[in-house]
């Protein structure tokens, strides 16, 4: 089986409730950008930078 790219991003954001989407616009990018970008495997500052939004959508959103 092959392992899509930055799953652990698309993992996190769907068991928080967000979608990508909604990450994107929190990072300041547009959502095609940010889907772009995801095919590749990010760097782990940028992944923690994604993190972070994704965390604090999921707390705003309770």
């Amino acid at each position: 089986m092959i392992k899509k790219a930055n799953e652990d991003i698309r993992k996190a954001a769907s068991e928080a409730g967000v979608k990508l989407w909604m990450v994107a616009e929190a990072i300041g990018m547009n959502d095609s950008c940010f889907s772009r970008l995801l095919r590749k495997e990010l760097p782990d500052d940028r992944k923690s930078t994604i993190f972070q939004a994704i965390n604090k959508l999921a707390k705003e959103a309770v």
